[in-house]
């Protein structure tokens, strides 16, 4: 796994963990508290999914100009940009149905039901909070992993940065020729 990798799970685990002890910070809460603070939530963690898929499917849609860009740069890119893109897209998808499913279980009208014993609030208000958690923690780790691969993008294709470790080492030697060619050049024309 490279830096950009690390850094986006270490950012995203780190989210979770924060998002996910704010929750049960709440402390033990009764059957019928945990029903009310369902309800009252709902409504915040279906806006979170639906942010969320909102959010990553964008993403999905504009890597596809982060890909047409890379691949009209001038320096031919190393396979490891392309793995990391993969592996964004890969998260990514993984987000978006994650939250798809998180959205529609949580739309269920439990709450609604005489059937559902008091004390199964409790476990699916921590359930939902848990979801929301990681939801969070992945689109920050998404969100991070995009930022990395867009900043190489920029050092390569915008500030035209040779010796980055992304650009081929074939488009480094050639550069390297065409610069002997022309101090060759330039060399001989001082001479006569």
């Amino acid at each position: 796994m490279n830096a950009i990798v690390k850094r986006a799970i270490v950012g995203g685990v780190v989210s979770t963990i924060v998002m996910a002890t704010g929750t049960f910070i709440l402390g033990q809460i009764s059957g019928y508290k945990a029903l009310e603070l369902l309800k009252e939530s709902m409504s915040g963690i279906n806006m979170l999914c639906n942010t969320v898929i909102l959010g990553s499917t964008t993403i999905l849609a504009l890597m596809l100009t982060l890909l047409g860009l890379s691949r009209s740069s001038e320096n031919r890119l190393t396979d490891r940009h392309y793995r990391d893109v993969l592996m964004i897209a890969k998260s990514d998808t993984i987000l978006i149905v994650v939250a798809v499913i998180t959205f529609l279980m949580l739309n269920l009208p439990i709450s609604e039901s005489e059937e559902v014993n008091r004390n199964w609030y409790q476990t699916i208000y921590y359930v939902s909070l848990g979801m929301a958690s990681l939801l969070g923690g992945g689109f920050i780790a998404v969100v991070m992993m995009l930022y990395g691969t867009i900043t190489n993008v920029i050092l390569i294709v915008g500030l035209n940065i040779k010796d980055h470790p992304l650009v081929s080492d074939e488009d480094v030697e050639e550069a390297e020729e065409q610069e002997r060619k022309e101090q060759q050049k330039a060399n001989s024309r001082e001479q006569t």
